[in-house]
């Protein structure tokens, strides 16, 4: 063979090779971070929402509100979930104001990774700001947040000190010193969330309980679609009056596929 030719080749095979080589990478690092069906994502409205005023296609910015575990990798508090806006209108004339709402999008390890979700629970900024009020008398605050008791969204009991989340006299999760809350998701077999196919392991709730299930602290304004059936992945609210969702209202999202779904996949 021909010098010159045999340079020619041995280049030519060298960038097959590299192209090759990116090509498996980049597979093993989407596979790597997609996340399980039926992950749990407790996670904090960035930006006030008003129905009527923010328009559609407008981005939804919300964050971790505490670090989750998931495939066995840690996943920080404040990690970014996205998505948009999909419709957007005020009341008007008998027609409700009706805001919809897709969370599509997960970054981890500098990459945006498509996710589809549900809605398993939503709090109000009122809400996630009186469950994290301690319900102990003032005179018995303590020295510290350790001492601290408070009620979660949807009722259950989290006494810090201990450790603990308590229902009644059954214990149903553990407490970290400064509110993180982690526990199995229960339901009830009436609770429209007993349609999730959540998975039975221990995940992140931060101020909810582990069977919270539909609106908290909204007043008149409803969930009318939690997105686990068609259209999925859409969250529908609607009001006689407004629906207005300020900054640090809750969403208790359910992973429910992530572009390659799998449920054995690494993150």
């Amino acid at each position: 063979m021909h010098p010159e030719w045999a340079a020619t080749n041995q280049q030519g095979m060298k960038r097959t090779l590299f192209v090759v080589a990116v090509a498996l990478l980049s597979a093993t690092l989407s596979a790597a971070q997609e996340i399980p069906g039926g992950t749990l994502l407790p996670v904090a409205l960035v930006r006030t929402l008003r129905a009527g005023k923010v328009k559609p296609n407008c981005p939804v910015v919300a964050r971790l509100a505490q670090y989750a575990v998931i495939n066995g990798s840690h996943v920080p508090r404040g990690t970014e979930v996205s998505g948009r806006v999909v419709e957007s209108r005020p009341a008007s004339s008998g027609s409700p104001a009706r805001l919809v709402l897709s969370f599509d999008s997960i970054r981890l390890n500098g990459h945006d990774i498509p996710i589809t979700t549900s809605l398993r629970a939503l709090a109000s900024m009122q809400a996630v700001f009186e469950a994290e009020l301690p319900t102990n008398l003032v005179d018995d605050y303590g020295s510290s947040l350790r001492d601290w008791n408070t009620t979660q969204v949807g009722g259950q009991v989290v006494y810090r000190g201990d450790g603990i989340v308590m229902e009644a006299d059954e214990v149903v999760g553990k407490a970290s010193v400064i509110g993180e809350v982690f526990g199995r998701p229960k339901t009830w077999a009436w609770s429209p969330c007993a349609r999730d196919a959540v998975l039975n392991s221990e995940q992140a709730f931060w101020v909810f309980s582990t069977d919270a299930c539909g609106g908290y602290g909204l007043g008149d304004v409803k969930v009318t679609h939690a997105g686990r059936t068609a259209p999925v992945g859409r969250i529908a609210l609607e009001s006689q009056d407004k629906i207005e969702l300020q900054g640090g209202s809750a969403f208790l999202l359910v992973v429910i596929s992530t572009g390659q779904p799998s449920n054995s996949a690494r993150l």
